[in-house]
C-alpha cells in the first residue's frame, strides 16, 4: 500500500490520494450490500470520485494496457466483498459493445483522456432493430458519470484516434463479475449473456492467462 511520510514524529504514515480514495470508498460501502442498500448513498460515492484529483504517479502501477484488446480490465480494490474497483486502459479508437449492468451500478471517473459514453433504450424484443440512442457525451479528465440499468444500456469507446484513454470504474455489487451480463446486438438488440472476461491485472500484476472482452 502506497503512503507517504509521517509529517510529524509519532503520527501514522499517510496513505497516498489514490489508496485514500479507496479507503474511502470501502468506508462508505461498508458492510452493506452495496449502493442499493439505504445505508450507502450513491452521491456519496460519486462525490469522493469527483474529489479525487487525478495523478497519474498515483495509479500508474494499476494501468496496465494491452494494445490487442480494446481495452483491458485491471482490478484494484474488492471493496469488502462489495464491489469491484477497476481501472480500464482504452486503446486509441476502441470502446465496449453494447451492454447492460446486471442490476448493479456503476461511477466511472475518466483519470486521463477522453471517454464517450453512448446510451440506450433497452430493446423491444418483440421488435427486433437496433438499439435506439437516448444520449450521447463525452467525459473529459477528472469527471465522474453514473451509469445503472434503470438508466438503460450503454457503450463507453475512446475517441482519440492515437491516445490511450485510462479510467476508473466502481461497480456495485459486483453482480457481473460473479453472474455474467448481457452484450446486445448492434443490429438486432438481442442479448446475450456473456461470462465477464478474465482481469488483465489484480491488484498491480499481470494475470498470466487474462483475457480482455
Amino acid at each position: 500500500m502506497a503512503v507517504t511520510k509521517a509529517t510529524a514524529q509519532g503520527q501514522p504514515p499517510t496513505l497516498a490520494p489514490f489508496q485514500r480514495l479507496l479507503a474511502d470508498l470501502r468506508d462508505v460501502l461498508g458492510p452493506t450490500s452495496g449502493i442499493d442498500s439505504e445505508e450507502v448513498d450513491e452521491v456519496k460515492l460519486q462525490e469522493l470520485m469527483r474529489n479525487y484529483k487525478s495523478c497519474e504517479a498515483d495509479w500508474e502501477q494499476f494501468a496496465l494496457a494491452d494494445s490487442a484488446s480494446n481495452y483491458t480490465r485491471n482490478l484494484v480494490d474488492q471493496g469488502n466483498g462489495k464491489s469491484n474497483i477497476l481501472i480500464l486502459v482504452w486503446n486509441p479508437s476502441k470502446g465496449s459493445p453494447i451492454h447492460d449492468h446486471a442490476n448493479a451500478h456503476c461511477i466511472m471517473k475518466v483519470l486521463k483522456g477522453s471517454l464517450k459514453e453512448t446510451r440506450y433504450k433497452w430493446p423491444d424484443h418483440s421488435n427486433p432493430g437496433p438499439p435506439e440512442v437516448t444520449h450521447e457525451q463525452t467525459f473529459g479528465q477528472e469527471e465522474v458519470t453514473y451509469m445503472s440499468d434503470k438508466l438503460g444500456l450503454h457503450t463507453i469507446s475512446n475517441p482519440d484516434p492515437s491516445n490511450l484513454a485510462v479510467s476508473l470504474h466502481l461497480y456495485t455489487p459486483p453482480n457481473a463479475a460473479n453472474f455474467g451480463f448481457c452484450i446486445y446486438s448492434r443490429e438486432s438488440g438481442k442479448a446475450t449473456l456473456i461470462k465477464q472476461g478474465q482481469n488483465y491485472s489484480e491488484f498491480g500484476k499481470r494475470v498470466k492467462t487474462a483475457a480482455s472482452l
